[in-house]
């Protein structure tokens, strides 16, 4: 029986384990915090937890009046004029931490199922063993303390990343903090800045000022969500500053320090920023270190992270990785599909290497921002010919009855064909929205096809069709 050992429990470790297990391999996953990794355990199922509770805030809060809602607090049958929901962040903060363990723990009834083995420890790749290439695997720090040899016919390296930290900025779990400390709060930060206004950032600025924290964002180019679409970056940053949110472009953060009970934050330019909490998202590290992998043969980039070809193979032979530790695309489902893709590769099963073409993502803002395939700037820039239309929300029925001003939906197509080659949804629950886009750009879909599809009336998926319906008609024009 193939032997395959999976060093790392999140979604590349535990989805690849699945695989292989279905595929009757003999299969153990050494991980060392709880299978779900950062994933399931201090990232993205924590984090949108507490945006969940957010999003319930900001709802309330954007549309009450409009939609014609009153809170009487005092009995008198009267609306009153203050805010009528506040947050015990403690009690969040519970919730989040169970959910995620429930979620840790689902999983590992899951595996245990399929039959995999579950080691707790730090894995640490050895060099190739004899002249059939076998692989060992030496767990430390098991729960008896004694170190355990694992044999391998294959070895996947899932081990995900942490935070990155500033040599001047170190988090110290109360004031100045991570990500995936923040869950440990008991009382709402009364004033938070937030260092960092890449997808992390953005997501907690807003989920915490939704919460009814004061926030200043801190960015260090000219606006949020450098990376992402321009138009849907411009939405959230307009929304954010008119919720009130401080929002400093093009200042860099160079050092914070707790100044009693408040953090006091210096840019790099001299000026001073101070607030009750601190917290950092400038980015992630991989956890590649200590593992023994430039020992074994693994190359790693100049960054720290391994690197993959696209059906997920390292440069060690039986050696694959998957996940945030080869810095590919930074999200779960990516990380899952590439476990899948290793195994299926090894396995000798029918295996499609990786396309980032088709990968749908989301950031969970308010309003969310959704993307599929290539981008804004991937047209700007020459990289594809296509044809584009963007909607506002503004004009869905649907949008105007929620009381919904904020969003759009954009198409990208192929002016020849008119195949659908990429997608960006600003709206709420964007993340539900993008999937028919999602569809139509694996499937290489037309907008022709898109636009003759039913929709509901009256639903905001009803403008993906309306953009769809226009770029048809664009296309017609420029053909006669």
């Amino acid at each position: 029986m193939t032997r395959i050992v999976i060093i790392g429990g999140g979604p590349g470790g535990y989805e690849a384990a699945l695989v292989a297990a279905q595929l009757g391999a003999e299969v153990t996953i050494v991980d060392r915090a709880g299978l779900g990794g950062a994933s399931v355990l201090t990232d993205c199922v924590p984090s949108k937890t507490l945006i969940a509770t957010a999003e319930v805030m900001t709802g309330f809060d954007s549309s009450h009046e409009e939609l014609g809602i009153e809170i009487d607090h005092d009995g008198d049958g009267v609306g009153d004029e203050v805010r009528g929901i506040g947050v015990d962040l403690g009690r969040v903060n519970r919730r989040v931490k169970r959910l995620a363990l429930a979620q840790s723990h689902d999983i590992t009834a899951s595996v245990t199922r399929a039959g995999v083995r579950v080691v707790r420890g730090h894995g640490r790749l050895e060099p190739a063993q004899g002249p059939n290439g076998a692989r060992r695997v030496t767990v430390l720090d098991t729960e008896d303390g004694a170190p355990l040899e694992l044999e391998a016919d294959c070895v996947l390296i899932a081990t995900g990343g942490q935070p990155r930290e500033l040599p001047d900025a170190r988090p110290d779990g109360e004031r100045i903090l991570t990500w995936t400390q923040v869950y440990d709060l008991k009382e709402l930060p009364e004033e938070l800045i937030v260092v960092g206004s890449g997808v992390t950032g953005a997501e907690f600025a807003g989920a915490y000022q939704a919460l009814g924290s004061r926030v200043t964002l801190v960015s260090s180019r000219d606006r949020v969500l450098p990376g992402e679409d321009p138009d849907a970056a411009a939405v959230l940053e307009d929304v954010f500053r008119r919720r009130g949110m401080n929002v400093m472009a093009r200042s860099r953060a160079a050092a914070a320090k707790r100044v009693g009970n408040r953090v006091e934050i210096t840019l790099q330019d001299g000026r001073t920023i101070s607030g009750t909490h601190c917290l950092m998202a400038v980015g992630a590290v991989p956890n590649t270190s200590d593992m023994g992998l430039v020992e074994a043969g693994v190359k790693l980039k100049e960054s720290g992270h391994i690197w993959t070809d696209k059906v997920s193979r390292t440069t060690a032979p039986g050696v694959y990785a998957a996940g945030d530790c080869t810095g590919v695309l930074a999200l779960a489902s990516v990380a899952a599909m590439q476990g899948r893709i290793a195994m299926y590769h090894f396995l000798g099963d029918a295996v499609a290497p990786l396309d980032l073409n088709t990968v749908s993502g989301n950031i969970f803002t308010d309003p969310e921002i959704a993307t599929v395939g290539y981008t804004q700037a991937d047209v700007d820039e020459g990289r594809i010919d296509a044809r584009t239309v963007k909607l506002p929300l503004l004009r869905n029925p649907r949008a105007k009855m929620q009381g919904v001003r904020d969003g759009f939906v954009k198409l990208f197509c192929r002016p020849g064909t008119g195949i659908v080659v990429g997608g960006v949804v600003v709206a709420p629950r964007a993340s539900e929205l993008i999937h028919p886009i999602s569809i139509a750009v694996d499937n290489s879909l037309t907008v022709e096809q898109i636009a003759k599809a039913f929709t509901v009336y009256p639903s905001l998926s009803g403008s993906i069709a309306e953009a769809a319906r226009q770029l048809h008609t664009r296309r017609a024009a420029e053909e006669q």
